[in-house]
């Protein structure tokens, strides 16, 4: 993730997922990242998850409004409706403002 402007949109989505449709999710997953890159507003994604299948995924907005487009998808309903039935224990999601943004490699 690159540096951002302040007041960008984090949308954290914190999920553990089931033992069911690893291929199925896997797919769906993939398919969501690319859909979310061309959305309007879309400043970029960070996603990590376990072996226990537990997994943060952060979604980034350039605005509340992008945020809540990408909410609201028809693609993205269908995707997380699949998601509540098949592929996720439970999940919780939060929304909240960047202040502050950095970064580090070497």
């Amino acid at each position: 993730m690159t540096k951002m402007n302040k007041d960008v949109i984090a949308v954290i989505f914190c999920a553990q997922r089931t033992e069911s449709d690893d291929d199925g999710y896997a797919k769906a997953a993939n398919d969501m990242v690319a859909l979310a890159e061309k959305q309007s507003g879309f400043v970029g994604i960070d996603t990590a998850r376990d072996e226990g299948g537990f997994g943060i995924t952060i979604s980034y907005w350039a605005n509340n409004s992008s945020a809540i487009a990408w909410r609201d998808h028809p693609e993205h309903v269908v995707i997380r409706e699949m998601g509540r039935k098949s592929w996720y224990k439970n999940y919780s999601l939060h929304v909240t403002r960047v202040e502050r943004s950095y970064d580090w490699s070497k």
